[in-house]
């Protein structure tokens, strides 16, 4: 891939007409996201479980003067494929397709031997990296293939070291999903499916899991946003099973 996609300079309208689904939509990585998705043109459906920090995303959104998003106010750690359907329902009634999707919610929990990890903990981590981007994906399959130039995007950490519990374990999850999916899909419509390694950005999980460190140290997530709009849009049309590590 090209080295210059940490670089690339989306033109104005690039994402225009799209529809474009994102988890963890209320901070961080997903909220940069959301808000240059829509400077973009697109229409952006908004998951999280903070409603409050979720309305202030469709706010900022409004502000822009870009398509009006959608608010999906969801906890991925508590629900189910009935959930998910129930979503990919609401919008194929209200939208008839879906464009993109950024499988991004995620959290740490603290580092800990795996051996003093609490299982209920393990159970909600797991399901939120691994059980619900899978059901997600899956419910919104038919809504991609409604689409001219479907995206399905991971943002991927290759967190297995030690005291990554249940994070790490998923996050490794993910990208043998992220394969799985990129290797049947890729005849079906073309149904395209990469992930993004942030590297070191200046969010809440990663100053939770290093309060010693000054914030400031890390770029902001605005600073990152350039890749996943490449993966989102037109220009990876050719792009499968690969992930991007900025």
């Amino acid at each position: 891939m090209d080295s210059n996609i940490k670089e690339f300079n989306a033109p104005q309208g690039y994402l225009k007409n799209r529809v474009i689904l994102i988890t963890g939509a209320s901070r961080g990585i997903g909220k940069a996201v959301a808000l240059e998705c829509a400077r973009l043109g697109a229409t952006v459906l908004l998951i999280a479980k903070d409603l409050k920090r979720l309305e202030h995303t469709y706010d900022e959104i409004l502000t822009l003067g870009a398509p009006q998003p959608a608010i999906l106010n969801m906890d991925l750690e508590s629900a189910g494929a009935d959930d998910y359907q129930t979503v990919a329902n609401s919008i194929a009634e209200e939208y008839g397709k879906l464009d993109g999707l950024l499988n991004n919610a995620g959290r740490v929990g603290g580092l800990t031997p795996l051996q003093n990890i609490d299982l209920h903990n393990w159970s909600k981590l797991i399901t939120l990296h691994l059980h619900a981007p899978f059901l997600l994906t899956r419910a919104c399959i038919p809504l991609l293939k409604q689409s001219e130039d479907p995206s399905v995007l991971f943002t991927i950490d290759e967190a297995s070291r030690a005291y990554w519990g249940a994070y790490g374990v998923s996050k490794q999850g993910q990208i043998g999903l992220l394969h799985i999916l990129a290797d049947e899909l890729d005849s079906d419509k073309k149904i395209r499916v990469n992930g993004i390694h942030p590297g070191i950005v200046r969010t809440d999980l990663r100053t939770h899991n290093y309060p010693g460190v000054n914030p400031s140290e890390f770029p902001p997530p605005e600073s990152i946003t350039a890749p996943f709009i490449f993966f989102l849009g037109e220009d990876s049309k050719n792009i499968t099973s690969e992930i991007y590590k900025i």
